[in-house]
């Protein structure tokens, strides 16, 4: 959650600081503030709200400077009001810090620090924290980076930091445990930026460190960055990365808002994901992160995969690959729940643990946890550089491109992609699949991003069913086999962007409470593509209907039966069971962003959400 940018260097720090903030909003957007200094005084401004009211505030000050940082807020420990938010000062106003994580510990260290004569203005953890350093910096009589260092071994729980203090107004110190952090290296050490990820500074420099956890980072002007082990204080030696982003691959390109953009960028991040792996004329699949370890799969008991949110239905999908076409058991975990319920994991378990950010805190307890009990793991993320990438024993990136938009959508089909290859090369290696089938549905997937393609070009018809639903207090989705985590995949979409009550089930459990709920004023969206359980799924149609249910049905083109009882239909282009999930999902989060548009609602950024989960 939360964003942190910082700058040193010889250029104005406020613009560069600010730019950062707006890149950095989709990480939280309660409130925002920044620091400068001026070589003279420690200015500080801060406000409730988003980076564009901090903005304004600024309009009316004067202030410069070539040193300072930003953050952007999503709550934990206080309500986002203009005191709680960061940056937040010691309380002799000389040491400042902005903090991404939760110090857990926080009440007990601020309960001490009272005692010592300290008074706290807001409700954070984070004043506790600045405060600490100062007490300890004051007490031990060290430098800051000590200071720093030592009060970090006294607290509990996850942080990704940047503190200044006026008496070292040439450098930054920054930590991390559990939270991101990402510096930039300029020219000849001539500048230095830090940030949450690196679409901060991308503009400015191509090289970057990505700290990792209990690692804390002294940055000093004209020299190299000194890093070193927070509980040990063993220096440690870090290679510099070249980014691979893209200034343009961070902007609308025209479109009105991220999720949009991101929605029409699918056939392209699909096509990106399987290039270079997926080779269909050859009857080929290629992934270094499954040839280097072909033998711990092949000879797995079953695999585990931890995820959450759309990381966990595009897992759920994944179950039903691996199941049915490489016949390897699976179970799909909550990875929120997976480390508290004492799971049982052995060497001979695979766990795959999916996340867009490759920053998802609980995903990354879960690897931890799995990798001491010896399993192999094996990391599905988009970030390159992220923590998961760095944790896991392999992995496969998903090529889906900067999704900034808080929704996910190309993350879910680009990690769908992924499990599609790693089932279909295991079932051919197993011998599950025969060489014909497998290159049957190599070229079948081959196809899929033309029919995406041909799918949002109804977005109009999309567009027009939302505006008959938007006003519509609850919703249900309904799926079978493949389709029923797309169902619980579009009920979180209108969840989430127009706060709507929306419920995914799976089709046959309808009759088992949910029906219930139907009435004349409740629309249920159903998946009821001509393979898998279509009859079935009519059957619940018809159940649906004879209760005066408003029915809007996914179906396969050329459908005549349902669309003869369904209110709306929409159809998708003709394909194998196994990948109607990458193209089922495509009307389900147009009509979500359709549904949040015609409510007035913020689409990328809605209420209460982070992109990046990096608190438990």
């Amino acid at each position: 959650m939360c964003g942190i940018t910082g700058y040193i260097g010889f250029r104005e720090a406020k613009p560069i600081i600010i730019k950062g903030l707006q890149r950095l909003e989709y990480r939280g957007y309660d409130s925002a503030g920044i620091f400068l200094f001026d070589g003279k005084k420690l200015n500080v401004s801060k406000t409730k709200g988003k980076v564009a009211d901090l903005e304004k505030i600024l309009e009316n000050k004067s202030t410069k400077g070539n040193i300072g940082f930003g953050h952007t807020r999503w709550a934990t420990h206080g309500v986002p009001n203009d005191i709680n938010s960061h940056p937040h000062t010691s309380q002799s106003g000389k040491i400042t810090i902005v903090h991404n994580g939760i110090i857990e510990n926080y009440d007990t260290l601020k309960k001490e620090l009272i005692s010592r004569g300290y008074v706290f203005q807001s409700d954070t953890d984070t004043e506790v924290l600045v405060n600490l350093i100062e007490e300890i910096k004051k007490k031990h009589n060290v430098k800051l980076g000590k200071a720093v260092q030592l009060a970090l071994t006294n607290v509990v729980g996850a942080y990704a930091i940047a503190v200044f203090d006026v008496e070292k107004p040439n450098e930054l110190v920054v930590a991390r445990l559990g939270s991101p952090i990402a510096i930039g290296i300029g020219k000849d050490n001539s500048e230095f930026f830090i940030a949450s990820d690196a679409s901060p500074f991308i503009e400015y420099t191509k090289n970057a460190i990505y700290l990792e956890d209990e690692e804390m980072a002294v940055i000093k002007l004209n020299r190299d960055i000194r890093i070193r082990k927070i509980k040990s204080d063993s220096l440690v030696k870090h290679d510099i990365q070249e980014l691979t982003l893209s200034l343009e691959q961070i902007e609308k390109g025209g479109y009105d808002h991220f999720m949009l953009k991101e929605i029409h960028e699918q056939p392209k991040a699909i096509i990106d994901t399987y290039r270079g792996r997926m080779l269909p004329d050859e009857g080929l699949i290629k992934m270094a992160g499954i040839d280097d370890n072909i033998d711990r799969f092949l000879n797995a008991k079953r695999i585990i995969i931890v995820a959450c949110g759309t990381s966990w239905h595009a897992g759920l999908v994944g179950e039903y690959l691996f199941e049915d076409l490489a016949r390897i058991p699976v179970e799909v975990e909550y990875a929120s729940e997976f480390r508290y319920r004492n799971p049982i994991i052995t060497e001979n378990d695979i766990v795959i643990a999916i996340s867009q950010s490759g920053e998802t805190a609980d995903t990354l307890a879960a690897i931890k946890l799995a990798k001491s009990k010896g399993a192999f793991v094996f990391g599905v993320c988009n970030v390159v550089g992220s923590s998961i990438a760095r944790e896991t024993d392999a992995g496969a990136y998903t090529h889906a491109g900067p999704e900034i938009g808080v929704a996910s959508t190309k993350a879910f089909t680009t990690q769908i992609t992924v499990l599609s290859l790693i089932a279909l090369k295991l079932g051919k290696e197993n011998g599950s699949l025969s060489t014909s089938d497998f290159r049957a549905y190599l070229h079948t997937m081959q196809l899929i991003p033309s029919k995406v393609e041909k799918l949002l070009k109804i977005d109009a018809q999309v567009k027009h069913i939302a505006s008959v639903y938007k006003d519509s207090k609850n919703c249900l989705y309904l799926g079978r086999g493949f389709n029923f985590p797309v169902a619980l995949e579009g009920a979180l979409k209108l969840k989430e962007i127009s706060y709507i009550h929306a419920e995914g089930y799976p089709a046959a459990e309808m009759k088992h409470g949910p029906i219930a709920l139907i009435d004349e004023n409740m629309p249920i969206f159903v998946i009821a593509t001509n393979k898998g359980h279509y009859e079935k799924v009519v059957s619940n149609i018809q159940e649906i209907k004879s209760r005066a249910g408003k029915i809007i049905a996914i179906v396969t083109e050329g459908d005549v039966t349902v669309k003869a009882i369904a209110d709306h239909v929409i159809e998708i282009p003709d394909t194998e069971e196994a990948f109607t999930p990458l193209l089922t999902t495509i009307p389900l989060q147009l009509l979500s962003y359709h549904i949040a548009l015609m409510l007035d609602k913020n689409v990328d950024q809605p209420r209460n959400l982070a992109k990046a989960v990096t608190v438990e």
